[in-house]
């Protein structure tokens, strides 16, 4: 499996670093999930430091996600010769 922490990267001056690991931990488990997507299924699927309270944390935290796709888009989709709508 690809390593999603190296993607996220680029997101550190907009998420705190506890938030990104965090992400990271959920999207991890979130991807060897299969059926119905729960806070307590995934928190079963994470490694250590992945409890359920630090799920509810997560969820619970405000990120700016607007600021977040576009820096994600700017880093690792955008080609200045193609043409965005």
């Amino acid at each position: 499996m690809f390593d999603i922490l190296a993607l996220l990267q680029c997101l550190l001056p907009e998420i705190k670093v506890t938030t990104m690991r965090q992400l990271s931990q959920i999207i991890t488990a979130m991807l060897a999930m299969s059926g119905r997507v729960t806070m307590l299924g995934i928190s079963r699927w994470t490694l250590s430091g992945g409890s359920y309270r630090t799920v509810i944390r997560f969820f619970r935290t405000v990120i700016p996600w607007t600021t977040v796709f576009w820096v994600f888009f700017r880093r690792h989709l955008f080609c200045p010769n193609d043409v965005y709508l």
